[in-house]
């Protein structure tokens, strides 16, 4: 029986490089279940797909063959649908909201369960997502959730794309984190929220680095790993 660790939380909090790191140094698979609903987002923009058509989103998720593939060119995980590279387009802001707004439909998030819940491979996972804690693994071995501020999440979103060459404005990412924040906390399945089991980590204030310290201790302690 494989080992499983997950980390929730909302955007901008660092799940992502944490969950990446912890794969990495644990030796365990990774799975990115945000990426997987950015994926269906994108797929039906490119379709025509309405983002409420139940049926037509549970049919795409259902026929997609969707992999996380270690690719150093684009980074330490790449996102593939049908053989084809994702990982730029998925993470952009507007796959983003798009997720966000496939990730509301009870029925898409039933056709993607098991999807999600097959990743847990020997020697182990981390799962990183909204729900992953709560929902997808809720008998996981050790659970984290990261949080921080709205307008610490959209700064750290501006920088991000600031680097990336893009000319962004704080105001319109910030309604954005906040617009998101109010699909996911307040969805009628699977609703954000840390499972009752899980560790809370504010990163308002803190670095990645700090958080990556922080969790190898209570892995190490709890887990008798790393």
């Amino acid at each position: 029986m494989s080992v499983v660790i997950t980390v929730d939380g909302p955007s901008g909090v660092g799940k992502g490089t944490l969950a990446i790191k912890l794969a990495q140094v644990l030796g365990f698979h990774l799975l990115d279940s945000g990426a997987i609903y950015r994926v269906i987002g994108v797929a039906a923009d490119r379709s025509g797909i309405a983002l409420d058509d139940e049926n037509a989103l549970v049919h795409l998720a259902e026929h997609s063959d969707m992999q996380f593939v270690p690719n150093v060119k684009s980074g330490p995980v790449a996102v593939m649908l049908d053989g084809e590279d994702l990982t730029v387009e998925v993470r952009t802001e507007k796959a983003g909201n798009l997720a966000s707004m496939v990730a509301v439909l009870p029925a898409l998030r039933a056709a993607l369960l098991q999807k999600q819940k097959d990743f847990s491979q020997a020697p182990g996972l981390v799962a990183d997502g909204r729900d992953m804690g709560t929902v997808v693994f809720p008998e996981a071995d050790l659970k984290f959730f990261l949080d921080a501020s709205a307008e610490v999440r959209a700064e750290r979103r501006v920088k991000q794309l600031q680097a990336m060459g893009r000319d962004v404005i704080f105001n319109k990412i910030y309604q954005e984190v906040m617009e998101r924040d109010q699909r996911d906390r307040n969805r009628k399945v699977a609703p954000l929220a840390p499972a009752d089991d899980a560790i809370l980590i504010d990163t308002s204030t803190i670095s990645a680095e700090q958080v990556f310290e922080m969790v190898k201790k209570t892995i190490s302690k709890q887990l008798g790993l790393l």
